[in-house]
Parts: structure tokens; sequence; C-alpha cells
């Protein structure tokens, strides 16, 4: 199976089919996987798959990381758009996470005054002290919920802790109008179960999170890279652009990604 690590504390810049050219930040280990879900279409892999590496970064290397990357990157591809913390698993978890933002957010104003600063996350760090308001500080706070029903979220992302959809919807109640919503579609089979959430009562349930929730942005992708689950299906672009049809038609701003 093949995997992609990010083994410096930040990488790229890269093209990003959502975000453009941007620059990483990895909060997690350099040299295995460090996340509180275990998705079947991670292209890090399986959690079981990761090398044992269990060290994060400080925040003084990740101040020295970005500063110096910001200076030095590679200017073919065009000016930064986007500070995206993302990496080896759930940035979230790094316990300086919140200072680690506002450094992020000081040094970006200094030296890449016109890049975003985005996050994405799971959302399970929405309820502790501190991470809910660091989300709201940064430009982009994209939080995947990608079924509106537990069961298929524990079979398609496979949280590690006690998870459910209506937590998470609750947490995003005071950031209505802020934060971006990201959801995978995908079909197919793991572990002898069949996965499909672009079905009728899936996509109509994930609605009622969208209006619920009141995101400023949809973003909806599909498989692009090899999953660690060999028995996963992409979703077209235009099935996909039939399901966001709807919401886009209410007003939502929504992104399809193939």
């Amino acid at each position: 199976m093949s995997t992609i690590l990010f083994n410096e504390i930040v990488f790229g810049p890269v093209i990003s089919r959502r975000l453009g050219i941007s620059l990483g930040v990895n909060l997690l280990p350099r040299y295995g996987k460090f996340c509180n879900f275990d998705c079947i279409y991670c292209e890090c892999g399986f959690n079981s798959d990761g090398r044992g590496d269990n060290k994060l970064p400080e925040v003084l290397e990740v101040r020295e990381a970005i500063m110096s990357k910001i200076a030095n990157h590679d200017r073919t591809l065009g000016e930064i758009d986007t500070i995206t913390f993302s990496g080896n698993g759930e940035p979230t978890l790094h316990p300086s996470f919140s200072e680690i933002i506002d450094l992020t957010l000081e040094i970006r104003d200094l030296y890449a005054p016109r890049a975003k600063v985005s996050v994405l996350t799971n959302g399970s760090g929405l309820g502790k002290p501190g991470i809910k308001e660091a989300l709201k500080k940064v430009d982009n706070a994209i939080v995947k919920i990608d079924s509106a029903f537990d069961h298929t979220v524990y079979l398609i992302d496979r949280p590690q802790f006690p998870y459910s959809v209506s937590k998470v919807t609750e947490s995003l109640a005071d950031l209505k109008g802020i934060y971006v919503l990201q959801t995978m579609f995908l079909r197919g089979k793991f572990n002898g179960e069949v996965i499909d959430n672009t079905t009728q009562d899936q996509i109509e349930a994930w609605y009622q999170v969208v209006r619920s929730t009141s995101p400023r942005e949809i973003m909806v992708y599909t498989i692009d890279r090899e999953t660690p689950a060999k028995e996963l299906e992409k979703v077209s672009v235009s099935e996909m652009e039939k399901i966001v049809k709807p919401l886009a038609e209410m007003g939502y701003k929504v992104s399809v990604s193939g």
C-alpha cells in the first residue's frame, strides 16, 4: 500500500484542489500518523500503518519552519494563497494548537499578508478550551462532516473516540456563517460493509446538517489519491454537482472537486 506522509513541519507549496497554492503545516509526527479518526480513504494510510513516531514539533520549531518557508518558497508556482494546517492527522490534537495559530497569524500579517490561514479539522476539538476560539480567528475553519448519520461516520471515518454528528453540529452553533463544511463523497465496500453516502436518505439528512449549521461555504470532493481501503469508488463531478445544486440555488457558496 502506498501512503503519503509529510516529513516536514512545513511542506510545499502544493497546488490544492480547493485552496489554491497552499503551504502545508504539519503539527504532528513527521514519520507517523497521529489522528483520532482512521478514515478508510486517508492518503496517510491507516493509523496502524504508522511508523511509531509520536514526537510533536515544539512551538518554536513550528515558528521557525513557517518563517523560513515563507521566505524561501518556490515562487515559480506563484504567491501563497493559503497556509494550511493539515499534515499527518488531526492538527487540533497538538497541545499548543491555539498558541501556534496566534503566531502563524502574526507571521502571515508581516510576511504574506495576502495569504489565508486555513485549518482542516474533523471537529473533535470544538469543545476544548481555546480551540474553537482559535478556529474563529483563522480565515478558513474547514470542518469535515462526511455523513449526517453516526453509523456511516463510523464506517467511513472510524473515529477513535465517542463521536456523534449531533455533538459536532451543536458545537458549530456559534460558528454559523464562519466555518466551511467539507464532505467526501464515495461508495464501495470495507470489511464486508457496503458504503455509500450519496443515497437519497444520506443526502436529505446531510442537507439538514447544512441548514442547521449554516456554513459560510461548502466544499465537496471525492477520492483523488490511492486509499488504504481498496474497494472504494470515486463519485463523478456531475453527480456531486447534482447533489449540491439545491444548496447553490438556496444561496450557499459551493465548490466541487473531482
